[in-house]
């Protein structure tokens, strides 16, 4: 009777050729099997939900606003007014006729000046004040009123203070950021581990290198719990400052198509000011991350 033969068998009774190529197969799977797919894998299990649910909304929102009457215009009526905002976000046609990806750089560049010194100020003056007891409760309580009035609160104040729309708009991103990043930074700073002081006693570093190599990196989650709350308060903080104040930012371009009724640019700015917002919490979070070894929040 006649056995089957084994693979081993198969390989040596093949051309020498053809045995080579049966061997590697067996072997070690090829590239594509072993790196390319498991990646595609992945980038497929994170991007294709988001853009099914988004195809879902799309369509529910396109059959509910194609009725007579509805209020809002569907997906098509937005490509088709504001068409030439899509397709060219960076033209200029004049000092106020510019495209939306200018006028998100503006609000960003007021962003990056009014959030980087909440962060510096934040997490000097949470320092501080986490390492005194007394501070920490004296303090908290009134940081935990300012933080929560509104942005549009302090613009009165700030344009009573600097008589000036730039440093007025500068100055409510910052005092609407800077309260969560003080108070993340004083907590982390309080909840060192005793044992991290006690080594630090023991190996006499300085002040310098104690805030350098013990507090900075064992409050990092904390503080970038800050930073990002921060963020997203400072870019909601500016797009509601510029409704007011006026120029060239991404909120008074909405105020302005508000007061022109042009509802399709209005929710066309609303889509940048998400994307946008969610991208600079990913890159606070992806700083995080690579700052912390992945022991930050988020």
């Amino acid at each position: 009777m006649n056995m089957p033969m084994r693979k081993s068998e198969a390989i040596s009774a093949a051309s020498p050729a053809v045995a080579e190529v049966l061997r590697l197969k067996v072997a070690k799977p090829s590239y594509v099997q072993a790196k390319l797919l498991p990646a595609l894998t992945a980038i497929a299990a994170r991007v294709v939900p988001p853009l099914v649910m988004l195809a879902v909304i799309l369509t529910v929102w396109q059959v509910l606003c194609m009725k007579p009457g509805a209020t809002l215009p569907a997906p098509s009526k937005i490509w088709t007014e504001a068409y030439d905002l899509i397709v060219d976000p960076f033209f200029v046609a004049g000092p106020q006729d510019i495209g939306l990806g200018w006028r998100v750089l503006i609000s960003l560049q007021r962003v990056a000046i009014g959030y980087g010194l909440a962060g510096l100020i934040g997490i000097g003056l949470g320092t501080i004040i986490g390492q005194s007891v007394w501070a920490m409760r004296g303090l908290d309580p009134i940081f935990q009123i300012l933080r929560t009035i509104s942005p549009l609160a302090w613009l009165p104040i700030s344009l009573a203070a600097f008589r000036d729309s730039q440093p007025s708009a500068i100055f409510v991103i910052f005092i609407t950021s800077v309260w969560p990043i003080i108070i993340n930074t004083a907590v982390g700073i309080r909840n060192i581990p005793q044992d991290y002081r006690n080594v630090a006693a023991v190996v006499q570093l300085n002040p310098l290198e104690f805030f350098a190599k013990i507090m900075i990196p064992a409050a990092a989650p904390y503080i970038f719990t800050g930073l990002r709350i921060g963020i997203g308060l400072s870019w909601l903080a500016i797009v509601a400052a510029e409704m007011l104040i006026g120029g060239v930012g991404i909120g008074f371009f909405i105020w302005d198509a508000w007061n022109s009724s042009h509802i399709s640019e209005i929710i066309l700015a609303l889509f940048y000011v998400g994307i946008i917002g969610f991208v600079l919490d990913r890159m606070i979070a992806g700083l995080g991350k690579v700052v912390t070894r992945g022991t930050a929040a988020g």
